[in-house]
């Protein structure tokens, strides 16, 4: 498995109120789970800065990643950023050898 981290910028129409806000979380996160078994999520985090949220999460490869960009895009309030993210373990392991 390798592991992705996506950034998520919303847009400023996207939500009225924090309740939307949530019915919009959760059909994203059912249509990925629905579409994407395949996929483990590692974290979630709301944060401050020019993102909005930063989503870490393991998949088969970068086909299956793409889809679950893909899927949080096709909702029409999102930009994202997706990349990478080799854990630090093998990265060493890299540079060892």
């Amino acid at each position: 498995m390798a592991t992705f981290v996506v950034l998520t910028r919303l847009t400023p129409a996207t939500v009225e109120s924090p309740a939307d806000l949530r019915k919009l979380e959760r059909a994203v996160n059912d249509r990925i789970r629905k579409e994407c078994p395949e996929v483990k999520w590692v974290a979630n985090y709301a944060i401050l800065g020019p993102y909005d949220y930063l989503d870490i999460f393991d998949a088969p490869d970068e086909t299956a990643a793409a889809k679950v960009v893909m899927i949080i895009r096709s909702f029409g309030h999102a930009t994202t950023e997706t990349w990478t993210a080799l854990p630090w373990e093998r990265f060493e392991r890299l540079i060892a050898a």
